[in-house]
């Protein structure tokens, strides 16, 4: 998009409901983003919308203003229910629903919807609770609300709004099923708005907008580039051996205040995470397999500064508004085109600047050229310098505390990051300990001694 991040077209110029729009005034909403001045005149009669814009340009505000508007404007059906949601907001990862989650509660909370949020790996029970206790919009992942609508929590027969948000996310984490099944549960498509955005529109989400919405307005924010014209892109062709210490020489030279490093496996986001804590850096780990409450929280630090450096998979690439991310590192090159897009997208937010610095090893050189036909430009090439490659020597070591960033009980890959650096594994010693224990030592001596292999 262009590098001004706001249109002139003001929210006042919408026939907006009076609450709603003194909400907006009061979250500092004034000027719209080009996906919102595009979108909001065609889903504001009503019309259904399939919307694309790069990320990070005010997509969630977009279908936020025209949901709520019409559940302001227009009255529910006479046989809804309390829990029968009015609308419902699908989204296909925990992050990116609580961070809809927040960004509605700032617009909706004050003008009286009450606004649940529905996904897995938190208390069961109490979020059926919540649920029977009424909603007028449920922000939601789709496993877990397809099993509460099964068990007849809330019925969908009062559903004005659907919104799907990342819907081609949908498809490349296997939810498109569950997304046909509560299409098919919905309303008459002549008698609620579907909308529809996500930063790519593949062939795929268009048969599925076809299929199942009321002639969908496709509205398109054309971009100069399919990367943010602000993010500043480089491409290192290190060897797979090289890549710590080029990273570790980077972020010394640099001014990483805020930086993502994305990586494909959890064992190499663990090791990688390890050895910059061995370094000095304030670092945690976001995987798929830790737990949704230590994720958030890990998030939160990360957002309030306390973290200065989040070392991710990609369960963080998209959804997540983090503000002023000054640095994305594709320590792995994705194997998907479109997973790169979404990666830089973390960094240059709504105009802001920033760095994406890729590195393109032996193992995943080879995705470059379709990175490159899928952005539509080359990544400029900086040099390999001999000073950028030697292993800086690390600071004096201390005892570590418990790692913030792995789950509880969970190895972590501790001992092989530290016999990497030439360390003792920290737990050396209670481990000889649990040996001589299985070993009989102290006690009748008839146990046998421990083989060479134990």
């Amino acid at each position: 998009m262009s590098d001004k991040p706001l249109t002139d077209v003001a929210f006042s110029s919408f026939d907006l409901h009076p609450a709603l729009q003194s909400g907006l005034e009061s979250a500092g909403f004034l000027r719209c983003t080009p996906i919102q001045s595009l979108t909001l005149p065609v889903a504001l009669t009503g019309r259904d919308v399939a919307g694309q814009a790069q990320t990070g340009t005010g997509k969630t505000l977009a279908f936020l203003v025209a949901t709520i508007n019409r559940l302001l404007t227009r009255p529910a059906i006479a046989d809804r229910n309390d829990a029968d949601p009015r609308a419902l907001i699908v989204a296909p990862t925990r992050e990116l629903a609580i961070q809809i989650q927040k960004d509605a509660i700032k617009i909706a909370e004050p003008l009286g919807l009450k606004i649940n949020l529905v996904y897995g790996g938190v208390d069961y029970d109490k979020q059926r609770e919540t649920l029977r206790a009424g909603s007028d919009i449920i922000i939601a992942t789709p496993g877990r609300l397809i099993d509460y609508y099964k068990q007849h929590v809330f019925s969908l027969h009062a559903a004005e709004v659907l919104v799907l948000d990342e819907a081609d996310r949908m498809f490349d984490l296997g939810f498109i099923k569950d997304i046909r099944y509560l299409m098919r549960r919905l309303p008459a498509r002549t008698e609620r708005q579907c909308l529809l955005f996500s930063a790519t529109l593949s062939h795929r989400v268009l048969e599925l907008a076809y299929e199942h919405m009321n002639e969908p307005e496709k509205l398109v924010v054309e971009a100069d580039s399919i990367t943010a014209n602000k993010v500043r892109q480089v491409v290192y062709y290190p060897a797979a051996e090289e890549k710590m210490p080029l990273l570790l020489n980077l972020l010394a030279r640099m001014d990483p205040h805020r930086t993502m490093i994305f990586i494909n496996t959890k064992v190499v986001a663990e090791r990688v995470t390890q050895r910059l804590q061995r370094y000095g850096h304030s670092v945690a780990t976001l995987s798929g397999d830790v737990p949704q409450r230590k994720r958030q929280t890990l998030l939160g630090r990360f957002q309030r500064g306390e973290l200065g450096i989040l070392v991710a998979t990609d369960v963080a690439a998209r959804g997540l508004h983090i503000p002023e991310v000054s640095h994305v590192f594709n320590y792995d090159l994705p194997q998907d085109a479109e997973d790169y897009v979404h990666r830089v997208g973390r960094t240059a937010r709504l105009g802001a600047e920033g760095d994406a610095i890729s590195f393109a090893c032996d193992k995943y050189a080879m995705t470059l050229p379709d990175i490159e036909a899928y952005i539509e430009q080359k990544i400029p090439v900086e040099p390999l310098t001999e000073d950028l490659l030697v292993m800086p020597k690390a600071p004096p070591r201390v005892e570590p505390a418990k790692s913030e960033d792995t789950a509880d009980g969970e190895d972590d890959g501790t001992a092989d990051a530290s016999a990497d650096e030439g360390d003792k594994p920290a737990d050396d010693k209670p481990r000889r300990r649990r040996r001589r224990r299985r070993s009989g030592s102290g006690g009748s001596g008839g146990g046998k001694p421990p083989s060479a292999g134990s």
